[in-house]
């Protein structure tokens, strides 16, 4: 039987940093993993240009059952020092918007990176290994696996989330993490496009495509202020997927169309210096044309002139436009997903180094713990920032 100081079950973000880390500190390293190749997930987020963290990556913008868990890991290994670790391997990137890093050229090249660390650390790659069986030994770890038993001191669940089951996503982490007694908060699809119910559906399947710059407040959590597409299923674009992660079904969501702007001071000032003019081309100015017709179908009082709308009325639409409101019917799941949340309960965990406090030598890091960032690099960086913490002890 082989033994080994390290096993990490997962070739993803976390795992890849894990090992790498653990291994430059002289300890000998496997990473297992029943896929064909190593960061699938890394490859096709960003469009294939992989957002690999965010300059704002706060404690504040993950949601954990223990909202301080999250604290020692970012603040010990941060968004600033996975940059230098690129930047030391010569890599292209720029910043999007709101602080989202991308790759300039492609995503292969940040994996190259982390693989090229792999490497230099000494640390060994098992693809297509699929865990069968996990018990403890009076030294460690037994894995049983499809290429045979393997033995190791200390063991790393970096197994992901459910999220794109296309790529190999399985509940294989959460079922190890309860078979050794650990809490598992019940997951749900997390950073997902929701869709409508049938009324709706049909109310907009005209406007598939159509994408409006809004803000969202969320029941929840924060307000959003990013760009809402309509699809032919229903609602996405950046503010439903960070909305997604706070909404919940039954709930409505409040939408600000002018994204802050006051629509009755404007509306108001427009009855008096534009009196003729009909609401529905002085939305259309503030509006894409197909939303606005849209909303003169349901609201004749938009074909009408402004300065002949009775000031109730005028109200009325102010309040539309800065208070509309949707109820979804549900979420498109983890086909889509970009995460997944809830997962093993941190307050079972070292938030120091992610080591288990039922079971010496166990880690979980990464999606399969729950912690969940908002979109934009947040998850990739508690990937680096949860890897490396637990890659200094294990």
């Amino acid at each position: 039987m082989q033994h080994w100081d390290v096993i990490v079950i997962g070739a993803g973000a976390a795992g890849l940093m894990c090992a790498a880390q653990a291994a430059y500190r002289g300890r000998q390293v496997l990473v297992v993993d029943h896929g064909k190749k190593p960061g699938r997930k890394i490859l096709i987020s960003g469009g294939g240009r992989c957002n690999f963290t965010n300059l704002h990556a706060e404690p504040s913008a993950y949601l954990c059952h223990n909202p301080h868990f999250v604290k020692s890991a970012l603040k010990r290994f941060s968004a600033d020092d996975f940059v230098e670790l690129v930047e030391r391997h010569g890599l292209d990137y720029f910043e999007k918007t709101l602080g989202q890093l991308f790759c300039q050229d492609s995503a292969k090249d940040l994996l190259n990176i982390l693989l090229t660390e792999l490497q230099y650390s000494g640390a060994q790659l098992q693809m297509r290994c699929e865990v069968l069986d996990v018990s403890t030994t009076s030294v460690g770890f037994e894995l049983t696996t499809n290429q045979g038993p393997l033995e190791c001191d200390s063991l790393v669940v970096a197994t992901g989330g459910l999220s794109m089951p296309k790529l190999g996503a399985s509940p294989f982490g959460y079922q190890l993490a309860e078979h050794f007694g650990h809490h598992v908060y019940p997951t749900r699809a997390g950073l997902v496009p929701l869709t409508l119910h049938e009324h709706d559906k049909q109310r907009f399947e005209g406007l598939a495509g159509v994408s409006i710059p809004v803000q969202i407040h969320s029941t929840h959590g924060p307000s959003f202020t990013e760009s809402l597409l309509f699809t032919h299923r229903g609602l996405s674009g950046p503010v439903i997927l960070q909305t997604s992660n706070y909404w919940q079904p039954g709930e409505t969501i409040e939408v600000d169309l002018l994204n802050g702007f006051d629509a009755q001071q404007w509306l108001k000032a427009m009855a008096r210096e534009r009196a003729k003019v009909t609401c529905k081309t002085l939305l259309s100015e503030k509006l894409p044309k197909r939303f606005v017709e849209q909303l003169v179908e349901e609201h004749s009082a938009a074909s009408v002139a402004i300065g002949q709308l009775p000031s109730t009325q005028r109200d009325e639409l102010a309040y539309l436009l800065n208070h509309w409101q949707i109820k979804p019917n549900s979420t498109e799941g983890y086909r889509t997903a970009e995460v997944t949340l809830g997962g093993v309960d941190t307050n079972e965990l070292s938030s120091k180094t992610m080591e288990s406090q039922k079971v010496p030598g166990l880690y979980f890091i990464g999606e399969v713990v729950d912690v969940t960032g908002w979109l934009g690099g947040y998850n990739f960086q508690w990937a680096w920032s949860s890897g490396w913490a637990a890659g200094q002890v294990v």
